[in-house]
């Protein structure tokens, strides 16, 4: 039976990306395929986000002999089934200021996880797979089609590194494939996207749908009051792939940087064939779904005792993630006795996309009441960058291409202009999801 989503992961892991992964190779062949691991810096830099899949793939072998020599279920199924492939995309935004999430991730994107537990963390021999100019002789290395190599046996088994650069390994697998069969799933800054859309428009706009995790409507930002981080990290680029969704894309794409950049990217022609089916996760909607430290440890620790190495290492990361969130946000002083059971809670932004993916057809799936909306990205504000901005005047819209609404400064009123955004609103229940997301991956 051929799987109900074939999909491509533009990651920065990450933390919660991480988990988004292991949830996403842990379902089933039928719910899921996962053909790429499109790196993006973001959270760290980019080769520490590459270590972090590639130290993934290392733990998860480990687990499934794990598993398999205590009779245990091996799980993985989907990764078992279809080896993805892993790609390194771009190190930094379009135009932006460069700005990471180290500050909560940690240095190495997993709370110093290679520095304080470095017996997770696999000899560097596999670096020259991902990079043209690498070139270590004491490594076997296999070539395979389309610039790609692999190594035999070990945890290499389980993936397939690219040469290419991500952006062009996902303008391949949308070209090779019918249009509407693929799902990309954005959960760092959207660099890599920006740059496929830009290099060939009709061939990005065949995907099926994009799921963006980014942004915030009517919650606080989590890296300024007002912005979100995967789209303050690259906010042109996020407003281009915005833009993508307008029936007249420049209406609200971004101008040109009024500086010189590496990365100047063209103006879309219009028209174009078709709109980008654009699905958005802002935080808030991926913010109350939260996994609590009781419930991780309620889960992990009788594994840990057995000797499973993914739940070890999740833990430790995890653990340093809820000290910093312990440092980061005050405790409010209350009369009654606190709940340790909900003192210290994760956000699961980035699994709650996966989870989507995974649940789609389900009804309890909501999204905004207004859709679809006009929501544009800041670009070019000192305080205001990467905000979502959205119309809340009552104002009447043109109901005809050719009307003219007197004052409508950046046509936010006419017609046929203005993005087209798909926003979730609500879950299948943020009490449920920790749990579904910790049985399917450890089982």
């Amino acid at each position: 039976m051929a799987p109900m989503n074939r999909i491509i992961i533009d990651t920065d892991p990450g933390v919660d990306d991480i988990l988004a992964i292991l949830l996403a190779l842990a379902a089933s062949p039928e719910e899921v395929e996962v053909l790429l691991l499109s790196v993006v810096f973001g959270n760290i830099d980019v080769e520490a986000c590459l270590r972090n899949v590639v130290t993934m793939f290392h733990i998860i072998d480990e687990e499934l002999s794990w598993r398999r020599n205590h009779g245990l279920p091996e799980g993985f199924a989907s990764l078992k089934s279809f080896r993805p492939l892993v790609a390194v995309g771009m190190e930094k935004p379009l135009a932006d200021q460069l700005i990471m999430a180290d500050y909560f991730h940690g240095p190495d994107g997993l709370g110093g996880i290679h520095s304080s537990h470095p017996h997770f963390t696999p000899q560097e021999t596999w670096r020259m797979l991902f990079h043209p100019s690498s070139e270590d002789p004491t490594v076997p290395q296999i070539a395979t089609p389309a610039g790609r190599s692999s190594l035999p046996g070990d945890y290499t088994s389980l993936m397939t590194p690219s040469k290419t650069p991500a952006h062009r390994e996902i303008l391949r697998i949308l070209r090779e494939n019918e249009p509407d069969t693929i799902t990309v799933v954005a959960i760092g800054p959207l660099t890599n996207i920006a740059l496929a859309a830009a290099e060939d428009p009709e061939v990005f706009l065949r995907v099926k749908e994009l799921v963006v995790m980014g942004g915030a409507i009517d919650l606080e930002g989590n890296v300024t009051p007002v912005a979100e981080f995967n789209l303050y990290a690259d906010s042109i680029a996020a407003a281009r792939v915005f833009a993508l969704t307008s029936p007249q894309p420049s209406s609200t794409l971004p101008p040109n940087p009024p500086y010189p950049t590496e990365q100047h990217l063209p103006a879309y022609p219009e028209p174009l064939s078709r709109k980008l089916n654009l699905t958005l996760f802002p935080l808030d909607i991926t913010t109350p779904h939260i996994l609590y430290r009781s419930e991780l440890d309620s889960k992990l620790q009788p594994l840990i005792q057995q000797g499973s190495p993914l739940a070890s290492w999740v833990r430790a990361f995890l653990r340093s993630t809820f000290h910093k969130i312990e440092s980061l946000v005050p405790h409010e002083e209350s009369d009654s006795e606190p709940d340790s059971s909900r003192s210290t809670g994760l956000s699961l932004h980035d699994p709650l996309c996966i989870w989507y993916v995974l649940t789609s057809s389900s009804p309890t799936w909501l999204s905004s009441l207004s859709e679809p909306e006009d929501i544009r990205i800041e670009t070019s504000g000192q305080w205001t960058r990467g905000m979502c901005i959205v119309d809340r005047r009552s104002r009447r819209r043109a109901t005809e291409a050719t009307e003219i609404i007197p004052g409508d400064t950046y046509d936010w009123l006419g017609h046929g202009k203005g993005n087209r955004i798909r926003r979730m609103r609500q879950s299948p229940g943020q009490e449920i999801f920790a749990g579904e997301m910790l049985r399917r991956i450890f089982g």
